[in-house]
């Protein structure tokens, strides 16, 4: 997919044994985290249990990551993010989902009126943003391990708390989000606030303990799954 700046590399999930004749199919949206990409073992996982519950996957490469990544010696991306505008990149990356959306609905591919995302970390930073742009077409977001400040210095400055809290309330479909407990990068406080700005009365908090890092019990992925596909297939 070309896009401002250059391709935008991509990957689609179709739902498990699709009818032909049936309507196209609901959509969400995968973020990958920081240092990731579109076919990290998260959304490997997500995008193969929500085909077969029905629902289509889409996931692209974040700016600098994946096969967009910067040449060797180029700098790390969070430098070299802050340094292009963070408002930049977020309306660049908002723009390159649309972008996706549009032509796959183009194709018949996906019913582009019946939109989910997940971002969780960096994920969640080019999500939210995302999923306020989509308006009426989402149905519902999962979120998590972010909040509305960064504690490392390097992340502090990627961050844009005022744009996140404005999005956040321009978002009123249901919403999962997931909270860190002891996030060494996203403090707890900085998680309940952005939770507080969610516009819509469907919306949930998860609270886990461990830090940033600590992996997602796979009691909740399950839930994820079960939550996203029942929201997602709802006429």
């Amino acid at each position: 997919m070309e896009v401002v700046g250059g391709p935008a590399p991509g990957v689609f999930w179709a739902p498990s044994a699709t009818d032909p004749s049936a309507p196209p199919p609901p959509v969400v949206l995968l973020g990958h985290g920081g240092s990731g990409h579109k076919l990290s073992a998260r959304n490997l996982d997500l995008a193969n249990r929500l085909a077969r519950e029905g629902v289509a996957s889409y996931a692209i490469d974040g700016p600098l990551h994946g096969e967009r990544a910067a040449a060797p010696g180029s700098g790390d991306y969070q430098t070299r993010l802050a340094r292009t505008g963070m408002d930049v990149v977020l309306d660049r990356m908002t723009g390159d989902w649309l972008t996706g959306l549009d032509l796959l609905a183009a194709r018949g591919s996906i019913d582009p009126d019946r939109v989910g995302v997940v971002g969780l970390s960096m994920g969640a930073r080019f999500g939210i943003p995302l999923a306020a742009a989509l308006e009426q077409r989402l149905r519902c977001a999962v979120f998590g391990k972010f909040g509305l400040r960064a504690a490392p210095p390097s992340l502090a400055a990627l961050d844009t708390p005022r744009r996140h809290a404005e999005a956040a309330t321009r978002i009123t479909a249901p919403v999962l989000l997931h909270v860190q407990q002891d996030d060494e990068i996203f403090p707890l406080e900085g998680q309940l606030a952005l939770f507080e700005c969610f516009g819509g009365s469907g919306k949930r908090a998860i609270q886990a303990a461990g830090r940033h890092a600590t992996p997602i019990a796979e009691s909740e992925i399950a839930d994820w799954i079960k939550w996203l596909a029942r929201e997602m297939l709802t006429p």
